[in-house]
């Protein structure tokens, strides 16, 4: 079968066809489709059906999309649906001086922020007895929909949990993509970036949720 993914990430295109196969993963550059929708969700899931909605209306065959972010606790779970355009606290819906940040400076900015956030709690709260590395939680969210059509559909709604690292110095590995480096795993003793492709599809937000949709796409079939 074959199912478009409303993205233009290659990486996660990679990542949704390891889970889903041995179906077919097109994204709508394969077949030279522009898909920009206007994603202006107030949570991963609106933000995922619009985007799920918006290209079965140019296809009209099964549609995955996916809405993730990351949260940091200390942050009030910022930056969270505004992660992939994040250019800080001050700017939650898009990007400095009108140009996109890279993913590197998203990192360091986000981790800048996080410190000068732990520095306030740290003084107002002086007995919490805590680790820094604790108070540093953070969690990765994907919410995923599974478009039929005609309104049809399935969501599902998954995380990992972590803790986000203190300097980019601690940053670390070159799997996966976005803020994945500077997200430490304490059961794994590793960043998101450092796990292998089977161990990230077994635990990661996405992978979980995928994971999910698969399943229910198994008892959808006669649906099409």
């Amino acid at each position: 079968m074959t199912i478009f993914l409303a993205s233009g990430n290659r990486h996660k295109q990679g990542e949704i066809a390891q889970i889903f196969k041995p179906n077919e993963i097109l994204i709508p550059a394969d077949k030279g489709i522009e898909f920009d929708p206007l994603e202006n969700g107030t949570s991963f899931v609106e933000n995922s059906l619009i985007k799920a909605r918006a290209l079965w209306e140019i296809v009209h065959e099964p549609v995955i999309a996916d809405d993730s972010g990351i949260c940091v606790d200390l942050l009030d779970g910022a930056p969270g649906i505004y992660s992939a355009r994040y250019a800080g606290i001050n700017d939650m819906k898009g990007e400095k001086a009108g140009a996109k940040l890279d993913a590197q400076e998203r990192n360091r900015l986000l981790i800048e922020q996080t410190n000068s956030a732990l520095a306030a709690y740290r003084k107002n709260k002086p007995d919490d007895t805590r680790s820094d590395s604790e108070l540093r939680s953070c969690r990765f969210v994907c919410s995923m929909v599974l478009y039929l059509g005609s309104g049809r559909f399935y969501a599902v709604q998954e995380t990992l949990e972590g803790r986000l690292v203190s300097s980019l110095e601690e940053a670390s590995g070159s799997g996966g993509f976005g803020y994945d480096p500077v997200v430490f795993l304490p059961s794994f003793g590793k960043t998101v970036a450092e796990l292998s492709e089977e161990q990230k599809n077994a635990v990661s937000h996405r992978g979980k949720a995928g994971k999910k949709l698969a399943a229910l796409l198994a008892t959808a079939d006669t649906c099409f």
